[in-house]
């Protein structure tokens, strides 16, 4: 594969991985978004602060591992298998590790 081509390659990878870990975190945080019953428990701050956090970490986990395979084992098909499932296993953490956070409905 020449220069170009993994080039490419990883910026594909970091891309799609951006918008898989966005799409797979959105349903958790459209509760945080919408605010639940009557709206409130409204807390937009899941759109400024874990948004961007989890584009940079979907882009940047299956980059990293896709550079690091490349460079030791230096087989682009393996980089690129390597790569998906570091997306897959980040997109597991993810989704087991985080929760928004919900104040009771009722606080009598």
């Amino acid at each position: 594969m020449r220069d170009e081509r993994q080039g490419c390659a990883g910026i594909f990878l970091a891309a799609s991985g951006a918008v898989v870990a966005v799409l797979s975190w959105a349903p958790r945080a459209r509760v945080s978004v919408d605010g639940g019953f009557e709206g409130m428990h409204r807390d937009l701050s899941v759109l400024y602060v874990d948004l961007p956090l989890i584009a940079a970490g979907g882009a940047l986990v299956p980059l990293a591992a896709w550079l690091l395979t490349l460079r030791a084992l230096r087989r682009p098909w393996l980089a690129a298998v390597i790569a998906a499932g570091a997306l897959a296993l980040g997109i597991w953490g993810l989704l087991s590790w985080w929760t928004p956070y919900r104040r009771p409905e009722f606080t009598g």
